[in-house]
């Protein structure tokens, strides 16, 4: 990248993107560990893990240089990962039911932080209403990290619920069903990287993510 291209680059987008991202991984994984703690397993407060500073849970590339390259590329690829959280199951009181609870915490998180930026952005559109996309207006900052926060916590909930190891929703339906089924996603953990490329090459993603991301467009205008 040169430096004609540096000089096309709105970092106001660049840093509120990256502000965004580390609250919402953090919040993520905040969950997780929370609710581990509720359910008796401390692993993760004891790691810090309780907390929406985003060191604790920062994995450089996945939370700092993986976004930054996607945000600073021609295609405006926009995601990102932290540190999971451990879990040490044999703490838990219900080892099968709480990991369910542990595993959806952190979806579920990211839903209520959708939410939560979805009714700042209608406040802010109807406080000013045709001038904020525009830029006219000091609220335009808080416009864009709103949307940017919907969008990408909406992305992290839906990402994460997919029934694909290591993903969230692997966890959850694996306790949900009954053993023999709930083993399948032991059986298929090892190739979780190969699963994952499946899922992105193949377009399984876009299918899934689409409608969803359409809905909350209709929602947010």
């Amino acid at each position: 990248m040169g430096l004609a291209s540096l000089a096309n680059i709105d970092w106001s987008e660049v840093i509120i993107g990256m502000v965004v991202l580390l609250f919402s991984l953090s919040l993520h994984e905040s969950a997780h560990a929370w609710m581990a703690d509720r359910r008796g397993d401390p692993t993760g407060r004891h790691l810090g893990r309780v907390t929406l500073n985003p060191l604790p849970h920062i994995d450089w590339i996945g939370t700092v240089l993986f976004p930054l390259l996607g945000l600073l590329s021609p295609l405006g690829i926009f995601f990102g990962w932290a540190k999971p959280v451990p879990v040490n199951t044999a703490n838990l009181k219900n080892p099968r039911w709480d990991h369910v609870l542990v595993a959806a915490a952190g979806p579920v998180s990211n839903i209520l932080a959708a939410v939560a930026f979805l009714l700042g952005l209608r406040l802010l559109i109807g406080f000013f209403p045709g001038e904020l996309e525009a830029g006219h207006t000091v609220a335009s900052p808080l416009y864009l990290l709103c949307v940017t926060g919907l969008f990408l916590n909406t992305i992290l909930a839906v990402f994460n619920l997919i029934p694909v190891p290591p993903l969230d929703g692997s966890w959850v339906l694996a306790g949900v069903l009954p053993n023999q089924l709930g083993s399948f996603f032991d059986a298929i953990r090892p190739y979780s990287f190969m699963l994952l490329l499946v899922l992105f090459f193949s377009g399984l993603i876009d299918i899934l993510l689409i409608p969803v991301l359409n809905l909350v467009n209709i929602l947010a205008s």
